[in-house]
């Protein structure tokens, strides 16, 4: 097994890239920069918020005075559907096309005061139903081959927004992560007839060791190839490619298990836990794609505490991931915090 104290590296089998780890680092004294804990948002409702019931967005659209869920496409999209399809290239080295696309806001609540971990089951499983009627809708866009479901969590991970909200990007092409993941999945597939996802559940769930949380439906674990400090992912238990595949008591069972390990961050470090979560799943070009299984990850990046915060910098930028708290470490610490 890998060690506890020596430095390391090791393999992640999704898109076969190493990472360092580094555990005799954790005692190093930390000189760097302390930033104050961003709290949630005080208020239930803020005049102020472009995405609270009845206010006017940034763009000029007033929204409806909604009262679960509300989806609407975004004011400022990264992607437009109309983008023409053109394509060149200057030399091998310098080439280019355009990319359609769009991008909608799926706000959780029209509580403004609200985060996952602070809203019911009942809440959180109707933002999963949302998500799997736009991962279809989107999905059926003739140009469209993937749908990225993501939520950013707190100013340090860049949400300009307070209000309980998460984005969807629909795309023309596989973005970067999704096409390493891919192909790991098709070429494990096709070497040993099994599922990696489903494969790489068994063997934690044998030994334990990074298990978090779980559930009849999915487990929530430290990854054995963790790259942020306390990396999170969720697998369903059940062969699934896509969210809208999961039964109501799947979906059920995913909404328990967010709100349980986004409560766990919130205890670590008693504050409103700041992350980048999203979930990753088949792609819609109509292909069945039975290599994929449905998963969740989730990148925070606070280390010690709610004032030490750690990103990709240096070695990391120029050479490969590195961390300093082992995957088993971390596990531990979140498995021990009230879910």
């Amino acid at each position: 097994m890998a060690s506890s104290t020596h430095p390391h590296r090791r393999l992640n089998p999704l898109t076969q890239e190493w990472v360092l780890v580094s555990p005799h680092r954790t005692d190093r004294p930390w000189q760097g920069q302390v930033e104050k804990d961003k709290h949630a948002a005080a208020v239930g409702y803020d005049p102020n918020c472009y995405l609270c019931p009845g206010n006017t967005r940034a763009g000029g659209a007033r929204n409806p005075k909604y009262t679960s869920t509300f989806v609407f496409t975004n004011d400022y999209a990264a992607l437009l559907p109309d983008t023409p399809e053109e394509a060149g290239s200057e030399s091998d080295l310098l080439a280019w096309e355009n990319e359609r696309g769009t991008c909608k806001v799926v706000c959780f609540s029209p509580r403004h005061d609200l985060t996952v971990a602070r809203m019911d089951v009942p809440a959180i499983r109707a933002v999963i139903d949302v998500w799997a009627e736009q991962y279809l809708e989107m999905g059926s866009l003739p140009y469209v081959n993937h749908v990225q479901i993501f939520e950013n969590r707190g100013e340090t991970m860049g949400a300009s927004n307070p209000h309980p909200h998460c984005q969807i990007w629909a795309t023309e092409h596989l973005p970067n992560e999704i096409l390493k993941e891919q192909s790991s999945q098709e070429k494990w597939l096709s070497g040993r007839g099994s599922c990696l996802l489903c494969d790489y559940f068994a063997k934690e769930q044998a030994s334990r060791e990074r298990v978090i949380c779980e559930n009849d439906g999915f487990i929530a674990l430290v990854p054995f190839w963790a790259v942020w400090p306390f990396e999170a992912m969720l697998v369903s238990r059940r062969h699934v490619g896509s969210l809208e595949q999961l039964d109501p008591t799947e979906r059920d069972a995913l909404a328990d298990i967010m709100k349980r390990l986004t409560t766990r961050y919130d205890r670590l470090f008693d504050v409103s836990f700041p992350y980048t979560m999203g979930f990753h799943q088949r792609p819609t070009d109509g292909q069945e794609h039975p290599e994929w299984h449905l998963h969740a990850h989730y990148y925070p990046p606070l280390l010690r505490s709610a004032k030490v915060r750690k990103f990709m910098v240096g070695f990391e930028m120029l050479g490969m991931p590195q961390r300093d708290i082992t995957p088993e470490a971390a596990a531990e610490r979140l498995r021990s915090m009230p879910g």
